[in-house]
């Protein structure tokens, strides 16, 4: 059983950056596909990136990238979502997900465990 547990929302100014961090006590496989999602007020979860137990980052959301990267630390069973350039429009509860079966999808019933999710705000 994989519990994440996310930090590194908040307040950030547009133009800002901030590095969401997903840790776990448990042991994130290397086999395990990592997925990014979003959820603003008002609208449905969405999948904004994931990366393939081959290493391969797939990305839902074409306004994230190039400046959205996500990476793991296997020694400290932590993944980690760095988001750059942020805009208002990122504004949401951001949330990571693992798939034990190792494949990427768009759809929050591609994963098997997620974080609590952690707020971003971009505001001025």
């Amino acid at each position: 059983q994989v519990q994440f547990v996310e930090s590194g929302g908040g307040l950030v100014q547009p133009g800002g950056s901030l590095r969401l961090s997903c840790a776990t006590s448990g042991f994130i496989s290397d086999y395990y596909a990592i997925g990014w999602f979003r959820q603003a007020p008002g609208k449905e979860r969405e999948g904004v990136l994931c990366t393939h137990r081959s290493g391969i980052s797939t990305y839902y959301v074409d306004s994230v990238k190039g400046r959205f990267t996500d990476s793991r630390d296997n020694a400290k069973n932590t993944v980690y979502l760095q988001m750059n350039s942020l805009k208002p429009e990122d504004t949401a509860a951001y949330y990571c997900a693992a798939s034990r079966w190792g494949y990427c999808s768009a759809s929050v019933n591609g994963y098997d465990y997620w974080g609590q999710g952690t707020q971003v705000t971009v505001s001025s």
